[in-house]
């Protein structure tokens, strides 16, 4: 189990990831791989967004004006051209996700027991009790 203190969580996680490596625990990177993708997908910034909020040609955030690309229509060319900030997510937000995939683990979980699969549900809710170590305790 992880400390659980003043650092976030996506921070615990990725602490715990190549502990488990070392461990040749496959349950455990799966589970954290798993859970840290989710939250960086979180993390994306909406294409729709970020071509509206200055992406083109002299907004790319960078404060250097960039040509636009005369292969392809509204893109533009340059080191950094298509780089655009991500979103920072709370703890709370980065928790609520953890929580939702501990919740669809254990819905799958129910599933593959339902189909006699049972191998299939103790890896999953082996995978989530993983998870749920490294949430706060609330």
């Amino acid at each position: 189990m992880s400390q659980v203190g003043d650092d976030n969580l996506r921070d615990r996680l990725s602490r715990a990831l190549p502990a488990a490596m070392k461990a040749r625990d496959r349950l455990a990177m799966t589970a954290l791989r798993s859970a840290l993708a989710a939250i960086d997908n979180a993390g994306a910034v909406d294409p729709t967004q970020a071509a509206s909020t200055g992406s083109g040609p002299g907004h790319s955030g960078l404060g250097a004006a960039r040509a636009a690309h005369s292969e392809f229509a509204g893109t533009v060319a340059g080191v950094g051209a298509a780089e655009v900030k991500r979103r920072s997510l709370s703890q709370a937000q980065m928790e609520a996700i953890v929580r939702t995939e501990i919740a669809d683990r254990e819905t799958a979980a129910t599933g593959y027991e339902r189909a006699g699969q049972l191998q299939h549900a103790e890896r999953l809710r082996a995978e989530a009790k993983v998870l749920r170590s490294h949430l706060t305790t609330t």
